[in-house]
């Protein structure tokens, strides 16, 4: 195995970990949250350089990495989904996952027939946009835990309640639209590879 593929793999494991740490509000595993989550972050961006860098790129790279920054977001958001003061819309997450796994379909159907779907730039924002939110809601769990014991931190956590959710929301909609984008402009590789009637 690559080191690439190896530094992905690892990803994987690491969303997994967010998952179980966020899920308990506690503000040391928030805090160890938000140092896993800047970890995952840079090894998305090392891992490619390195497959670059060294020309080995691999197919299972190709499929394993967008699944690798899934596992990261929907840990990290269906964590959030658990934690009921943050009031996450159900539906909002499930549009996210819906659209990343149809997506994700779609890469493996095309890489079968050595076909490669590229990063749409709607997609590419779609992602940036996705882990934005979740700094953010992260960043604002630590606070709204700081606040138990420091009450100069309340109005902050009283006056930002909303942004949860409303991120949530938001990155819905835009997850949404980049995957309806993403179906129309391969919409001639989808029809070659389901076949006609």
């Amino acid at each position: 195995m690559t080191l690439a593929n190896k530094i992905t793999l690892t990803r994987t494991f690491l969303g997994i970990i967010l998952f179980f740490f966020i899920k308990h509000d506690n503000i040391t595993l928030l805090g160890f949250s938000l140092l896993l989550l800047i970890i995952s972050s840079v090894s998305d961006f090392i891992d490619g350089k390195i497959a670059r860098d060294t020309n080995t790129i691999t197919k299972f790279g190709a499929i394993v990495d967008p699944y690798a920054d899934k596992i990261v977001v929907f840990s990290c958001y269906l964590a959030f989904l658990d934690i009921k003061e943050l009031s996450i819309p159900v539906f909002a997450i499930f549009l996210i996952i819906i659209r990343e796994l149809t997506v994700a379909s779609l890469r493996v159907l095309a890489a079968l027939d050595n076909y490669v779907l590229k990063a749409e730039p709607s997609g590419k924002f779609k992602t940036l946009l996705q882990f934005i939110s979740i700094y953010l809601i992260l960043i604002y769990l630590i606070i709204k835990n700081l606040s138990a014991d420091n009450q100069s931190f309340i109005p902050i956590v009283k006056r930002f309640s909303f942004l949860p959710s409303y991120l949530i929301i938001i990155t819905s909609v835009v997850t949404l639209v980049s995957g309806i984008l993403y179906l129309a402009n391969h919409y001639k590789m989808i029809e070659k590879q389901w076949g006609k009637q």
